[in-house]
């Protein structure tokens, strides 16, 4: 899940990795909608499977260890940075966040990370071929709303949020490069129509018989 804050962590190995399934990277903001776009595509395309990234925030109430996240000790990430077991990893709002290697292992056709911008940086040198796609808010008033109203953070991690959010947006402007395909989250069913359409035009197909 731009310049990386100073508190962010560089992937510990870089080399490119050989991967089986499509990988589509869904990144931006938090709050922008990622989860929920991301939710609306897999309920349209059930072939798209949803990577496991593991973190050191404590889970939420109903989060599953293995289903939502995989919840690890700041000692333990720690140990599998050592052993190169992530694909990215970065820290955010005081929180680390990776995906493992062993997500690409698994029996699919298409992969979809939901990750912070830190960490699609780090994929663009390990899965080049990986399709990154940046999601932006209308604006950031209709962002702090979103963040407001899942009910999930604190005011002080809100505030957090909406700083990092803020200097996303515009590192996104000043490196488009970067993210070559933007979309704005500002009606759900016309965002995921954009993400349709951008997935079957960059690999020529309609992922339909894709499922796990």
């Amino acid at each position: 899940m731009a310049s990386p804050s100073a508190s962010a962590t560089s992937s510990s190995r870089s080399s490119v990795v050989s991967t089986t399934p499509k990988v589509l990277v869904v990144t931006g903001p938090s709050g922008v909608g990622k989860g929920t776009l991301i939710r609306e595509l897999r309920r349209r395309h059930p072939e798209f499977a949803l990577s496991v990234s593991a973190t050191t925030r404590p889970p939420r109430e109903g989060e599953e260890h293995g289903r939502d996240y995989y919840f690890l000790t700041p000692e333990q990430f720690e140990q599998r940075v050592n052993r190169g077991e992530f694909l990215e990893h970065a820290e955010y709002a005081g929180n680390r966040y990776g995906t493992p290697r062993s997500e690409l292992d698994r029996p699919l056709k298409a992969l979809v990370l939901e990750i912070e911008i830190q960490g699609a940086r780090q994929i663009q040198r390990t899965l080049p071929g990986a399709l990154q796609v940046f999601i932006l808010p209308p604006d950031l008033d209709t962002l702090r709303r979103r963040l407001v109203e899942r009910g999930t953070d604190s005011p002080e991690v809100i505030e957090r949020r909406l700083a990092r959010a803020r200097e996303e947006l515009d590192e996104a402007e000043a490196e488009a490069a970067h993210f070559r395909h933007c979309i704005v989250n500002d009606d759900l069913n016309e965002a995921v129509r954009e993400l349709e359409a951008l997935a079957a035009t960059m690999w020529g197909c309609n992922f339909e018989g894709a499922t796990e």
